[in-house]
């Protein structure tokens, strides 16, 4: 069984609030972009699949919390990214 802890996604998304303000719109269009290479990607299932069996190490948890942690910002922070392109194409 599994004791993954998450982030507060409401609490990440006011912090990040300044930061989703100053970005510039070649900058939210590369964020929005942003993906994680193959290799990446193929370990981060193998480690979800065994968090899901329940036959992580101790290591292997943290490892994969960490990506979980890292994804969730990523994914808000392009979330705000899209926002601000949504608001400058509206505008034109």
């Amino acid at each position: 069984m599994s004791n993954m802890k998450t982030l507060d996604a409401p609490v990440l998304d006011r912090l990040l609030d300044p930061v989703g303000r100053i970005l510039t719109p070649e900058v939210a269009r590369d964020l929005v972009r942003l993906r994680f290479d193959a290799k990446g990607q193929t370990h981060i299932k193998k480690l979800a699949r065994k968090c899901n069996e329940g036959t992580l190490t101790e290591v292997q948890q943290r490892e994969y919390e960490t990506y979980v942690y890292a994804i969730d910002f990523i994914a808000i922070l392009q979330a705000k990214a899209r926002k601000l392109l949504k608001g400058l194409k509206e505008a034109e």
